[in-house]
Formats: structure tokens, sequence, C-alpha cells
């Protein structure tokens, strides 16, 4: 964990794993099983920031964005916590939870693939 990640954002973690949406718990239900033997954290504390999913070995967030993230001040959140990750050596992939939904299979493949890219 960063050094920079509090005890309300390990919280805030926790919560959210009990709190995952449909669309981030049909991809868990792939990347728990690790595949490509990839290991996937799931709604991980990065600093004050939870991203869905995490694969340390390629320093990968993977963020799964439903329509909220079109929104109002929500893109402008994004870019600030993209920079912040960036800043930190961790790339961030936003997937839109329509893809997750249709298949999660799918997605998981991409995911993997651009974890093995590096």
């Amino acid at each position: 964990m960063a050094r920079s990640t509090n005890r309300r954002t390990v919280q805030n973690a926790k919560a959210l794993r009990r709190e995952m949406t449909l669309p981030e718990v049909r991809l868990w239900q792939v990347l728990r099983g690790k595949p490509q033997d990839l290991k996937f954290r799931r709604q991980h504390p990065i600093g004050p920031f939870v991203v869905d999913f995490y694969c340390a070995s390629a320093k990968l967030a993977i963020e799964i964005d439903g329509k909220v993230h079109d929104m109002g001040a929500q893109p402008a959140s994004d870019a600030v916590r993209g920079r912040f990750l960036k800043e930190r050596g961790v790339e961030t992939l936003r997937i839109p939870a329509a893809e997750v939904l249709k298949s999660p299979e799918d997605v998981a493949e991409a995911i993997c693939l651009r974890c093995l890219a590096d």
C-alpha cells in the first residue's frame, strides 16, 4: 500500500468490496481466477483513491465506468485521479460498464493482454 494511503481510504475500500456494482462483480468472477497467471486486487487503495481493480505486476489500474463518469464534475475528478496515479507510475485503463456486462471474459482477456504487453 502506498504511504499516502490512510485508514479512511482503506475502510472505504473494504466497504466498496462489499458493495461492488454488477459489472465489477462479473469482471471479478473472471479476474479472481488469475488469468494468464496475473494477480488482480479488487477495490484497491492507492493514496487517497480506491481503484476498481489493480494488477501490481503491470502497475495497471482498471476502472469500470458507468454512465455517471460522463456527467457533472465526474470527468474532472477522473482526470485528477488519473494524474495522481500516473505520477506514481500507475497507468489507468478505463472500460465502459456496458462492455463488461456484454462479455466479462472478453474484457478480462483484453486486460490481460494489456498487462502482459509491458
